[in-house]
C-alpha cells in the first residue's frame, strides 16, 4: 500500500471514530430525557378551535425529522381501530437552542397538527411521528359535548422551581384525583428561566403522559418573560422592551390567536368556550390597556352560563411585597360589571380565596356574590401572607374567606347544573378549602358556600 493511500486510510479511520463525539458534542451535560431524538417527546394537546369539534397537538424531535404527521382514530374496545385511522400533516418548525447561551448548541424541530371535523362528546386515539417507523404510542382523549353538560377541570398555580423535583408528585396526584379532568388550567410561571430548556425538559418529564391526554390552558408569568442574554438581570434591570417571551413558548404550544391584538399578544391571550364556560385568559405582563378592551370584548356579550378569568398575577395579592393595582383599578370593575364567576392566579407562592360580594347579610349566612378569587401555589417556592394587605382590600369589596401559606396545592373544578364546586388539595391528597357556587342562570344571581 502506498504512502498516500495508507495516510488516506489513517485519516479515515480517525473520522470515524471522532465524528460521532463531534455530532453529540452538543449534546455534553444534558440528561437522556433531554436530548432530542428521531422519536416524538413533548407531546402536548391545546385548545384550537371548539373544543368539541378540534384539537391541537404538539410534539418535537431532532432535526433529522423534517416531515411529521399526526394520525387520529374513533377510539375502539379493541385495537381495530387502527384500520380507520387518519393522517394529519404537521407543520415543521426548525428552532435554535442556541439563541439563549445558557443551552446547549442544538437545533430540534417541533410540529404541529390540528385535528379538525371530530365528533362532538366522542373518545378519540391519536398518534404522532414521522409517518414509518418512528411514532409515539396511541394516546386518548375525549371531545367536548356541543352544549352545556358537566365538566371537570384541573388548576395549578406556579410550579416553577425544582419542577422535576417537587412538581411532578403534584401533577400526578392531581391525575390520581380528577382523571377524567378535561382540561388544565396553568396559571403562569411554569418554569423559572423563561428561555432554560432545561426547565422545560422538567415541565414536561414531569408531567410526563398526563400533558399528551389533559388538554392544557396554558398562561404566562413573569417568569417567562427574560432576557436573551447568557445571565438574566435581577431587580429594576428587568426593563420591559427587553424581555422576551420564552423562545420555547410559542414553537411548543399552539395556542389560538388573537388577531386583533398586537403580535406581542398572541398565543399568550385567548378565549375558550368549553361546553357554555368561556376562559379568558390574559397576559398579566404587558400591553394591559389592550387586553381591558379585549377583555370587555369578551365579557360584553358573552352568553355563556359560567364566566372564567385567569392570568399570572393576582387580582388581589395576599402576598407580603406584592400588588397589582392596574387589574383592580381597570380590570375587576369589568368583572363586577359583567358578574365572572371565578378568577385564577398565581404569582404570589401562597394561598388564598376570596369574593367579592354584592351585599353582605351577616358573616354567618351565605351572601349575594360577585367573583371568586383564587391565588395558589403547586411548585416548592412559598411566600409569607400579608394580613394587613389582606384586610385593607375590604375596600375594594373584597372578603377572604381561606388562606395558607408553606403548601404545595392544586385545585379540581367541577360544574354541574348551577353548581360550580370548588376544592383545594395539597401534595399530599389531602381536601383544605371547598367552596360552593349556586347560581340562578336567569337572573345571574349567586350564592357562595364555604
Amino acid at each position: 500500500m502506498k504512502k498516500k493511500e495508507i495516510l488516506f486510510f489513517l485519516v479515515a479511520v480517525l473520522m470515524h471514530s471522532f465524528l460521532p463525539l463531534l455530532a453529540h458534542d452538543s449534546h455534553k451535560g444534558l440528561h437522556h430525557w433531554e436530548i432530542p431524538s428521531m422519536d416524538p417527546d413533548r407531546i402536548i394537546l391545546t385548545f384550537h378551535g371548539d373544543p368539541s369539534t378540534s384539537r391541537a397537538v404538539t410534539w418535537r424531535t431532532d432535526k433529522s425529522i423534517t416531515k411529521a404527521v399526526a394520525q387520529i382514530a374513533e377510539a375502539k374496545v379493541n385495537s381495530k381501530f387502527t384500520d380507520d385511522a387518519v393522517s394529519v400533516e404537521a407543520a415543521t418548525e426548525a428552532f435554535d437552542l442556541g439563541q439563549y447561551k445558557g443551552n446547549s448548541a442544538l437545533v430540534v424541530h417541533y410540529h404541529g397538527a390540528k385535528f379538525k371535523n371530530l365528533k362532538p362528546n366522542t373518545q378519540y386515539v391519536y398518534r404522532v411521528g414521522d409517518g414509518s417507523k418512528h411514532w409515539s404510542e396511541w394516546i386518548q382523549f375525549r371531545t367536548a359535548k356541543s352544549s352545556y353538560a358537566p365538566t371537570q377541570f384541573v388548576y395549578f398555580g406556579d410550579a416553577q422551581n425544582d419542577v422535576l423535583d417537587h412538581w411532578s408528585r403534584v401533577i400526578r396526584m392531581a391525575y390520581q384525583t380528577a382523571p377524567n379532568a378535561s382540561f388544565a388550567i396553568h396559571a403562569g410561571d411554569l418554569i423559572n428561566k423563561a428561555h432554560r430548556d432545561h426547565e422545560w425538559a422538567q415541565w414536561f418529564k414531569a408531567g410526563g403522559f398526563i400533558h399528551s391526554q389533559w388538554t392544557a390552558i396554558p398562561a404566562v408569568g413573569n417568569h417567562e418573560f427574560m432576557l436573551l442574554g447568557e445571565t438574566p438581570l435581577k431587580g429594576w434591570s428587568w426593563f420591559k422592551e427587553k424581555k422576551k417571551v420564552s423562545i420555547q413558548w410559542r414553537p411548543q404550544f399552539t395556542l389560538p390567536v388573537e388577531k386583533d391584538l398586537v403580535p406581542e399578544l398572541h398565543e399568550t391571550v385567548y378565549t375558550v368556550d368549553y361546553q357554555d364556560i368561556r376562559v379568558i385568559v390574559l397576559n398579566s405582563n404587558d400591553h394591559l390597556e389592550q387586553q381591558t378592551k379585549y377583555l370587555e370584548q369578551k365579557l360584553k356579550n358573552c352568553t355563556a352560563k359560567w364566566k372564567i378569568v385567569t392570568c399570572h398575577h393576582s387580582v388581589f395579592s395576599p402576598a407580603d411585597g406584592r400588588n397589582f393595582q392596574f387589574a383592580r383599578d381597570h380590570w375587576k370593575p369589568l368583572l363586577d360589571k359583567y358578574n365572572v364567576d371565578l378568577v385564577l392566579n398565581g404569582h404570589d407562592h401562597t394561598y388564598a380565596r376570596g369574593h367579592v360580594p354584592v351585599r353582605t347579610r351577616d358573616e354567618k349566612s351565605a351572601s349575594e356574590l360577585g367573583t371568586v378569587y383564587v391565588t395558589s401555589v403547586s411548585g416548592p417556592k412559598q411566600y409569607a401572607l400579608d394580613p394587613k394587605q389582606i384586610k385593607a382590600y375590604k375596600s375594594d369589596g373584597y372578603q377572604s374567606d381561606k388562606t395558607a401559606e408553606q403548601t404545595q396545592f392544586f385545585q379540581v373544578i367541577t360544574i354541574e347544573g348551577n353548581t360550580l364546586s370548588y376544592v383545594a388539595y395539597t401534595v399530599m391528597g389531602d381536601e383544605y378549602d371547598r367552596a360552593t357556587i349556586q347560581k340562578d342562570f336567569e337572573t345571574g344571581r349567586k350564592f357562595l358556600e364555604d
